[in-house]
């Protein structure tokens, strides 16, 4: 039982985070519960602290929208939350789809479709940014918030929480997608939501670092990393994982059998 938990502690507690704040948000919706109402874009905790995705309210002012002094504030709050703290953890730790994209990448490895040739296609990882600066232009143009009319994470969360929307169609298409497509296609290389929280996250305190003394350069961390192109220290160097892209999911140290990777505080970092 140490072992499976130790194995496996920070997916265990990830799912939790996810799944409490779908039921939370259910809970509010449903049966008027204060702890947290609303959805991912915007909410309130306890009836009283603003909460928004910044990425939306960024759209929103694209659009020409008047925005109120609560989705900035809530804006403002997350930001600085992911930009100090989270760093891209709102992927890992938050988002639905999470749940979603890690299905398919543990089916890609027990079915072996990465072996298998001719099913995999190389993207470029900057996809995100495009689309993320594409649909911030395609706002300003149509007045509305593109990606949020779109967002496949909206229409499952609408769908859970409110009983609306194609949410799981969407589950089904993006499940497909990162299984038969494109390795960690959607989190990876698509979706803008994890290109901007890239952006802020690069600047957080909280990072993996790596042990190179301790590893064996067995590459299990580089197996199940969705992002495995942070891990290029690994093997080679002690050095703390500084990528934004680094969703801060924490599998890389669950598997790590060298005690090689964990979590540590920039500035407490010796370089």
């Amino acid at each position: 039982m140490a072992k499976l938990w130790n194995n496996y502690r920070y997916l265990i507690l990830r799912r939790i985070v996810q799944i409490s704040l779908l039921v939370l948000y259910f809970g509010g919706n449903a049966w008027g519960w204060k702890i947290l109402r609303g959805d991912l874009s915007a909410s309130k905790m306890f009836n009283m602290i603003p909460m928004s995705d910044p990425y939306a309210v960024l759209q929103m002012l694209a659009a020409g929208a008047v925005i109120s002094a609560d989705l900035l504030l809530g804006a403002a709050i997350a930001t600085l939350f992911y930009m100090l703290i989270g760093g891209r953890a709102f992927c890992s730790w938050v988002c639905p789809i999470n749940m979603v994209t890690d299905a398919a990448s543990y089916a890609r490895r027990v079915l072996q479709i990465d072996n298998i040739k001719g099913t995999r296609q190389p993207a470029s990882r900057n996809i995100r940014y495009w689309v993320l600066i594409l649909s911030l232009v395609v706002s300003a143009i149509m007045g509305l918030a593109a990606f949020e009319f779109i967002s496949p994470i909206s229409m499952v969360v609408r769908g859970l929480v409110f009983g609306l929307g194609f949410g799981w169609a969407a589950v089904v298409v993006i499940f497909l997608f990162d299984l038969l497509v494109l390795k960690n296609g959607w989190c990876g290389h698509v979706c803008p939501l994890g290109g901007f929280y890239s952006l802020i996250g690069k600047f957080s305190f909280i990072r993996v670092h790596h042990n190179e003394a301790n590893c064996t350069a067995c590459m299990k961390c580089k197996v199940v990393c969705p992002e495995s192109q942070v891990l290029y220290m690994v093997g080679k160097e002690s050095l703390p994982v500084l990528s934004g892209e680094c969703t801060n999911c924490a599998r890389c140290i669950e598997v790590c059998d060298d005690d090689a990777l964990g979590f540590s505080i920039k500035s407490l970092i010796k370089k």
